[in-house]
């Protein structure tokens, strides 16, 4: 064989295993959100350590991945901006500054609308989606919380907090539609599969409750742990994930039969949660004690609990479970 036709050989099959270890030996980085400090640690996830911690902004409580997935969205929500991370690596890219108070936010389904819900200023932001324009701004009295879109993007339900009602904005007028009372301290909101029933989690309460929302009328209450909290899909399209901030708990409920079928002790005040692709491992942030928490999930038993910042709120790996 010519030599230089060896050579070449050995330098691209050298360079191949190289970039191969490089790849195998990079983490998959955790992002925490630590809104009592305005920071978001890096946590390796295969060795379940903080590696970096750094400051993001005022009150970082929520995050969401770009609808194509390129970036991490991080909301500030007392220093009024976006922080656009990489979600593989959590590195800084851009910031947009002109988001009022986002305290939750979320694209509509469809990708045309991008919500931002303003709990300490009583209202909705509606922008659009593509290029993060505002569009209209609506009151949402009295601190709306958490934000969830029915499944043709025409409706955002927002949960007002301090009011005790779910209220439904219609994006095609950018108008209100409809409230509602529900029970005390409602926060997070999630659509069932099939689109019927809208599920907001009692904070104030220890159910879901579940509501025909083109009636405005409740069908029934899931009896959950007290402090209902948020929501995590387990990716089967069927069993969907609650949060109990006072019990310590986290519930499974099954969509088609809305009733809880297990139950998994957590502690120091679970909040946002994220489940591994596989299903094998739940990663809660505990909110009162300033650590993210790892349950094995066929065991439910934990496996490690991982000192973070003050007051760790939202979680993201980017293989997670299917959002379904």
């Amino acid at each position: 064989m010519n030599f230089r036709l060896l050579k070449s050989i050995v330098i691209l099959g050298l360079a191949a295993a190289f970039n191969l270890h490089s790849m195998s030996s990079h983490a998959e980085v955790v992002v925490v959100l630590n809104s009592g400090e305005g920071t978001v640690s890096l946590i390796d996830k295969t060795t379940m350590v903080e590696t970096k911690r750094f400051p993001v902004g005022k009150e970082p409580h929520h995050l969401m991945a770009t609808p194509d997935d390129r970036f991490l969205i991080v909301a500030n929500a007392t220093s009024n901006e976006l922080v656009f991370l990489d979600p593989l690596t959590g590195e800084v890219k851009r910031r947009v500054d002109k988001i009022s108070d986002p305290y939750q936010i979320g694209f509509s389904p469809d990708k045309k609308w991008f919500v931002s819900v303003s709990l300490r200023l009583d209202r909705i932001d509606i922008y659009n989606g593509a290029d993060f324009s505002l569009i209209k701004r609506l009151l949402a009295p009295k601190a709306p919380s958490h934000v969830g879109f029915n499944g043709d993007s025409s409706l955002a339900f927002i949960t007002l907090q301090d009011s005790n009602e779910l209220a439904a904005f219609d994006l095609n007028t950018q108008s209100l539609k409809w409230k509602m009372p529900v029970g005390k301290m409602p926060a997070g909101v999630w659509l069932t599969p099939d689109d019927k029933y809208a599920l907001i989690g009692m904070t104030g309460e220890d159910y879901v409750q579940v509501i025909d929302w083109r009636t405005q009328k409740t069908v029934k209450k899931i009896t959950t742990g007290k402090g209902a909290h948020n929501f995590l899909p387990m990716g089967d399209g069927n069993r969907l994930l609650v949060s109990n901030r006072v019990s310590n708990t986290v519930n499974i409920i099954d969509q088609s039969t809305l009733a809880v079928i297990d139950t998994i002790d957590v502690p120091g005040g679970p909040d946002c949660m994220e489940l591994t692709k596989d299903g094998k491992q739940l990663w809660v942030t505990s909110r009162w004690i300033k650590k993210v928490t790892i349950v094995d999930m066929v065991t439910k038993k934990i496996v490690k609990q991982i000192p973070v910042g003050k007051s760790p709120h939202g979680i993201y790996f980017a293989s997670h479970a299917a959002r379904k």
